[in-house]
């Protein structure tokens, strides 16, 4: 799934808020967490979610196979992790898990979700992880709610106005779209709805996006209530910026943006998509899975750079 994950940077006072919520989290997590090894780009599998973290300085994949570290030593120094990460793809942690749901919620706070992997330390319970998090950049997870019950096939988190973490999960075994307004300790059901991909708005957190066969869709009261957005192309994934705009990929692969009231069409995907992020704060870049690998761009997919060739 997209995240926008990496998309959502957060004020000052959000990053201080994500700096106590890691320290405390941290306590459940070992103390010297072991590097990660570099791996084959092979055993990525299917990618799901894309994201950036500003505390890690790390670009992440979340696949089939785990949660992996990207290089980005090809990256001009405008992209924010340029240089950061590891000169091939790593395989973070040695965690195997079927990693479906994933963003980085608040720097130095990742959110997970998925199936574990065969060989994986079965603190991560079958069939389903519920909802799991990190603050060590993926080394280490620790169980957050709904253990064993709950696959969450996208997951999406934004400030609320009074300091908390709202959390939106699309529970993939009914189309329910699940709300926290703690973190993703307690949850609320919203009405089903058969959404491909969500997003939720950095500067709204009860305005979330659906892209559904219908068309895509918008709630302003949590997903309570959907109407179809008028106008708007057939999307298959769409992101919600900082600067206000949505950012989507449509059915034939072209990438559109909404700046205001008005659609516009940029660059082209190459192939199916699996999974794509905007990145950055002022210089935003967009992260994409397609046929190429993983591709970065920071014109709208009129030109990129590639991370991984052929990782998908």
């Amino acid at each position: 799934m997209t995240r926008a994950v990496g998309s959502r940077r957060r004020s000052a006072a959000a990053t201080l808020a994500a700096v106590a919520a890691a320290t405390v989290l941290a306590a459940c997590a070992p103390t010297s967490p072991p590097e990660p090894e570099p791996a084959p780009a092979a055993a990525f599998g299917h990618v799901h979610a894309l994201g950036w973290d500003p505390v890690s300085d790390r670009t992440y994949a979340a696949t089939h196979d785990g949660v992996w570290e990207l290089p980005t030593g090809a990256m001009p120094e405008a992209y924010p992790g340029a240089g950061a990460g590891p000169a091939e793809p790593v395989q973070v942690g040695g965690n195997r898990q079927d990693t479906m749901g994933f963003t980085v919620a608040r720097p130095g706070l990742l959110l997970a979700s998925g199936h574990p992997g065969a060989d994986d330390d079965h603190d991560l319970e079958a069939p389903n992880l519920g909802l799991m998090s990190s603050t060590d950049g993926a080394r280490t997870w620790t169980p957050v709610s709904l253990r064993g019950a709950v696959d969450f096939h996208d997951l999406e988190a934004a400030e609320l106005p009074g300091g908390g973490l709202r959390v939106y999960g699309l529970d993939s075994a009914d189309g329910t779209v699940r709300v926290s307004d703690d973190g993703g300790a307690t949850w609320a059901a919203a009405p089903p709805i058969a959404a491909r991909d969500l997003a939720v708005d950095p500067g709204a957190p009860d305005r979330i996006y659906a892209t559904t066969a219908e068309g895509l869709m918008r709630s302003d009261d949590a997903g309570a209530s959907w109407s179809r957005v008028d106008g708007a192309p057939a999307l298959v994934l769409v992101v919600a910026t900082d600067a206000g705009d949505l950012v989507g990929i449509d059915v034939d692969g072209t990438v559109q943006r909404l700046r205001g009231d008005e659609w516009t069409a940029h660059g082209r995907a190459s192939g199916a998509v699996e999974a794509m992020a905007v990145v950055g704060g002022d210089e935003q870049w967009l992260l994409l899975a397609d046929e190429r690998g993983i591709v970065a761009s920071d014109d709208l997919g009129a030109s990129v750079t590639v991370l991984v060739p052929g990782a998908t």
